[in-house]
């Protein structure tokens, strides 16, 4: 029997659509690692590097905004190659000024992703057709390889920040110009994935066909979800990917290199984190699954400014990579559950941008507070934020079950 990566309930654009994004998180991968490394090198500080993450942060949740409450199902694949459109411009955008104003004006407007995870206008598109792919009882799973793939290719991604440390003088180049060139990598990866969108079906679904409101009978769910999902994001704003590395560069002196490979583990830990996040909330639920395994995720990150040891970060910077992204699939799937179906563009898309514009509010303080002291301020306030959106999520929403965990 031929091996199926993906439940073999699910059609061949669930196939294109993990792809896409797996294409999509290498060049998230290596564009969050030097982000802060590219802009230090253009003579920005560690507070306009903040500004500037908390930009893209800004950006998306606008555009995300935009997303649920235009999304017809016949548009979205109209909109992702937009989206594409929009990957390609900022990728030429970052390689071609230098000055701070114009670099703010396309991290607003474009697709950059300076945290481990997805903020961009693709997320609630994707969620929303990845749904439609698959029955109810192969959700999860679905959602667990697709963020799977997402975190691998991440992961590999990562390791591509190091060319141009590694390659750039054997070619002539200084390290600004060399990482120049991997910004038009990242717009050529644009392209690449506009290839795999354009392949998708337009087939919508039934509920799909008849007009609604973006949201109606789970209005208030949606609502709760989205708050208690802002202080999460607000608190992981602290950390963002980006800012997790100048702070490893500013504490223990890493190089590029050394920091692409510390995160290249991280993700491959997340990747497998993934996969044991479905087989664990078959067990014991949803919102078990998140809360639990996410509180001691954030202790790590709380611990991380208190050593002084290279090896002792690296310890709790794994087992954070390892715990920290099992609510990634399992919180997708607990909103694609808990709504009706005619409703899911809007839920994915109202849960994305309170995320989002909570996350973009953090950075710049978080710049701040690391332009004034290396001990790690951001980590300790960020990591007590997530603990305290844990209880608040289980207080709230443990007795709210989805239909498969009730049956």
């Amino acid at each position: 029997m031929a091996f199926r990566f993906l439940p073999a309930s699910a059609t061949p654009d669930a196939s294109r659509l993990v792809a896409a994004r797996g294409l999509r998180a290498i060049g998230d991968g290596f564009v969050s690692i030097l982000l802060p490394v590219y802009l230090l090198e253009l003579g920005l500080g560690a507070f306009e590097v903040g500004v500037v993450t908390a930009a893209t942060l800004f950006g998306s949740a606008i555009l995300t905004l935009a997303v649920g409450a235009f999304a017809a199902s016949r548009a979205r694949r109209s909109l992702l190659l937009f989206a594409c459109a929009l990957m390609v411009a900022t990728g030429l955008g970052f390689a071609g000024f230098s000055t701070f104003w114009p670099l703010l004006v396309v991290a607003f407007l474009g697709t950059l992703n300076p945290s481990s995870g997805d903020v961009t206008m693709f997320l609630p598109l994707e969620h929303t057709l990845l749904t439609d792919t698959v029955p109810d009882a192969d959700r999860t799973a679905l959602f667990a390889r697709y963020s799977l793939v997402g975190a691998m290719l991440a992961a590999a991604g990562t390791l591509l920040a190091a060319l141009p440390e590694k390659f750039g003088a054997a070619l002539g180049l200084v390290p600004v110009e060399a990482m120049r060139l991997m910004f038009v990598l990242y717009a050529l990866i644009g392209m690449g994935a506009a290839l795999l969108y354009g392949s998708l079906t337009q087939r919508a679904p039934a509920h799909a066909r008849v007009p609604t409101a973006p949201l109606g009978p789970s209005k208030g769910i949606v609502t709760r979800l989205a708050v208690l999902f802002s202080i999460d994001s607000f608190g992981g704003g602290f950390f963002v990917q980006s800012l997790l590395a100048l702070w490893l560069f500013d504490r223990f002196g890493l190089s590029v290199a050394a920091a692409a490979n510390i995160f290249f583990w991280m993700n491959v830990l997340n990747a497998f984190s993934f996969l044991l996040a479905a087989r664990i909330a078959r067990r014991i639920g949803l919102i078990n699954t998140m809360v639990f395994t996410h509180i001691p995720a954030n202790l790590c990150v709380i611990l991380l400014p208190f050593v002084d040891q290279l090896w002792m970060a690296l310890v709790l910077l794994m087992g954070r990579g390892l715990l920290s992204q099992m609510d990634v699939p399992t919180r997708t799937s607990y909103v694609m559950a808990v709504v009706t179906p005619a409703e899911r563009p809007a839920a994915a898309s109202f849960t994305s941008v309170p995320r989002s514009l909570a996350a973009a509010a953090a950075p710049m303080l978080s710049g701040s507070l690391l332009a004034l002291s290396s001990f790690g301020w951001p980590l300790i306030i960020g990591g007590s934020l997530k603990i305290a959106y844990d209880l608040a999520l289980l207080a709230m929403f443990r007795h709210i079950r989805p239909p498969e965990e009730m049956r």
